[in-house]
């Protein structure tokens, strides 16, 4: 019981703390965006604060330690479709981390939340309803625009977060982009973060330590369907993570 209250406390002062460093921080986002949009077409710096401000939840917050592998494998010259498994809304803060230049693609629902969101509208991140056809089609001609202008975009391609840390299936969109424009797919894997802050949760949940890591991009090759593309990035990504790991070693026991 006492744990418990405990953990609400720890949950309720790092909301706090969010709410009152987003206050001191959207001006600033503000001003770097007047000064620099007419000559930073691409919004570089702009991203890089953002990546400062979802950091600095991190590294003031010591029960959730982030540990990147992989770091070298990123050309930061190059352009990519960067997808990753999603596990939990800590995922956001640790992808921030890579401080990588990238336009998400996110629920509309985020854009709508006081500062935080309206930082994601300056940054020109890409808004995606769920199950809205039109919403899909302006996502794609984002994507596309944002790509061929130089800048990565971030999916997540379960579409929204696992319960249990067992991927979902992927959905095709980003893999349609890479075939498309012929550009390399970067795999993330990210292990850990469930226990973080769970799905449906934004309760503290202890001491949780962050595994990111970023595997060899992955080409679209011309022999590839989509989804054959779509199929191979899962199955890469799926090697890696601890939960879909400990799935096929029972599905290997109960199948002796």
């Amino acid at each position: 019981m006492f744990k418990r209250l405990l953990y609400r406390l720890i949950a309720t002062l790092l909301l706090l703390f969010i709410t009152l460093t987003s206050v001191l921080l959207f001006p600033v986002a503000i001003i770097i965006w007047l000064t620099t949009v007419c000559f930073d077409r691409r919004l570089r710096l702009l991203h890089q604060f953002t990546c400062f401000w979802a950091s600095l939840y991190i590294w003031v917050f010591p029960p959730w330690r982030v540990n990147v592998i992989g770091r070298p494998r990123i050309d930061s010259k190059q352009t990519y479709v960067i997808v990753s498994n999603h596990q939990s809304v800590v995922d956001i803060l640790v992808c921030f981390t890579l401080f990588i230049h990238f336009k998400w693609v996110s629920k509309a629902e985020l854009f709508n939340i006081p500062l935080i969101g309206w930082n994601m509208y300056l940054n020109s991140y890409i808004r995606l309803k769920r199950g809205k056809k039109n919403s899909i089609k302006k996502m794609y001609k984002a994507c596309e625009k944002h790509l061929k202008n130089g800048s990565s975009v971030y999916l997540f391609p379960e579409g929204t977060r696992s319960v249990s840390g067992e991927m979902r299936p992927f959905k095709e969109g980003a893999f349609v982009l890479a075939k498309r424009l012929g550009i390399p797919i970067l795999p993330i894997v990210i292990n850990g973060s469930k226990d973080a802050v769970p799905k449906d949760s934004l309760n503290f949940h202890g001491q949780t330590e962050v595994q990111v890591e970023i595997l060899a991009p992955i080409l679209p090759d011309e022999n590839l369907s989509v989804t054959d593309l779509c199929q191979k990035t899962r199955e890469i990504i799926s090697a890696k993570v601890k939960e879909e790991i400990a799935l096929r070693a029972r599905t290997s026991e109960a199948n002796r």
